[in-house]
């Protein structure tokens, strides 16, 4: 949990914050090398919003402040059906390739690191999901939004 400064007192902020990567990336300049720091980060409320955000900056914490804006700003409603979802999803991008199907209660989140840190982060309770094709990590979390966004609620 991270504080925010609204005027002269610090606010909790309502979103949570997890990092699922960080990255040390350099750059070849005539006067050496530039290293830097590239993070994801996944924010979400835990009632069903969730954001993505890669951030690069030479040092982690501005790093890790640039992507959660981003991530802020991106934010997607993740339709739930009580504490799942409402139906199963399949969903490729790129080469990641991640299903995602509803729980019935109790299950629990059944899933590898980057849908975990998604799905955890949108307030899902129970989901069993299954990460096919790559394990790039930044890849297999925007695949898990995408799949998330398919998602499409029945009771209206």
């Amino acid at each position: 949990m991270r504080y925010e400064r609204h005027g002269s007192h610090a606010v909790q902020s309502e979103y949570e914050e997890k990092i699922v990567q960080v990255n040390r990336v350099s750059k070849k300049t005539k006067g050496g090398n530039k290293i830097g720091f590239s993070v994801l980060v996944v924010v979400g409320d835990k009632k069903g919003k969730v954001g993505v955000g890669l951030g690069g900056a030479p040092d982690v914490s501005s790093a890790v402040r640039k992507a959660v804006s981003y991530a802020k700003k991106h934010l997607i409603i993740v339709p739930m059906k009580g504490k799942t979802i409402p139906h199963e999803v399949r969903k490729k991008r790129g080469a990641a390739i991640v299903l995602i199907k509803p729980a019935p209660p109790g299950t629990g989140v059944i899933a590898g690191g980057a849908v975990r840190a998604v799905v955890e982060a949108a307030g899902i309770r129970d989901i069993v999901s299954k990460i096919l094709g790559s394990k790039n990590q930044a890849s297999n979390v925007y695949a898990t939004m995408e799949a998330l966004k398919e998602l499409k609620s029945f009771h209206h």
